[in-house]
C-alpha cells in the first residue's frame, strides 16, 4: 500500500491567518447622548462637568468607540474632550462603531507588518477566523502582499479561491 502524502504541508505555501493581527483587549462603546440635555442639545458647561465627573476606570485598558446614539449635532471638541479623559487609560479611542474601531486597529497592524518573509512566495489568506475580522482588512492586507507575493489565494488550502499570480 503506498504511503499517503500531504501535498500541501510539503508545500512552499504560506497560510496568512488575519486574526494573527488581533489586537488583544477589550471593546467598549461610549454613548456621548447621556451627557446631552435630553440627549439632544449640548450645554457646554453641563457636558464639561458630567464628562469630568465621569468614572473612567471601567475604561482601563480597553479599546472605546466613541458614538451618539441620538441624532444631536455634535461638534468635533465634544468627542475630543472625551478624548482627553480617556488619554493614558484607553489603549485606543475613536469615533465611531466598533467595527470602524476593528478597521483601524487591522489598519494599524497591517500597515508594519514586514513583508520580507512573504517575498515571492504563495500566499493563501484564510477565510475562517474566530474573532471579528473586518472586511477591509482583507482588502488591506492584499495591497500589503500584493506587490511581494509569487500568488494569493483566499480560503483553505484544500479548497482555495486564486486572486492573484505574478506574471513572469
Amino acid at each position: 500500500m503506498e504511503e499517503i502524502v500531504n501535498r500541501v504541508a510539503n508545500s512552499k505555501l504560506i497560510t496568512f491567518n488575519l486574526e494573527d493581527l488581533y489586537a488583544s483587549g477589550a471593546r467598549m462603546t461610549l454613548d456621548i447622548s447621556q451627557w446631552l440635555e435630553e440627549g439632544f442639545i449640548l450645554r457646554e458647561k453641563s457636558f464639561r462637568k458630567s464628562v469630568t465627573n465621569h468614572n473612567w476606570t471601567p475604561y482601563q485598558d480597553t479599546y472605546v468607540a466613541l458614538y451618539c446614539s441620538t441624532d444631536a449635532i455634535v461638534p468635533a471638541w465634544a468627542y475630543m474632550l472625551v478624548a482627553t479623559h480617556l488619554q493614558g487609560i484607553s489603549k485606543k479611542t475613536i469615533t465611531g462603531s466598533l467595527e470602524i474601531l476593528e478597521t483601524i486597529l487591522f489598519t494599524e497592524a497591517i500597515a508594519t507588518l514586514d513583508t520580507t518573509p512573504y517575498q515571492d512566495s504563495p500566499i493563501i489568506v484564510k477565510g475562517c477566523t474566530n474573532k471579528p475580522v473586518p472586511e477591509n482588512a482583507y482588502l488591506l492586507l492584499i495591497e500589503k502582499l500584493q506587490p511581494v507575493a509569487k500568488s494569493l489565494l483566499f480560503g483553505e488550502a484544500c479548497s482555495s479561491v486564486p486572486l492573484f499570480k505574478k506574471k513572469k
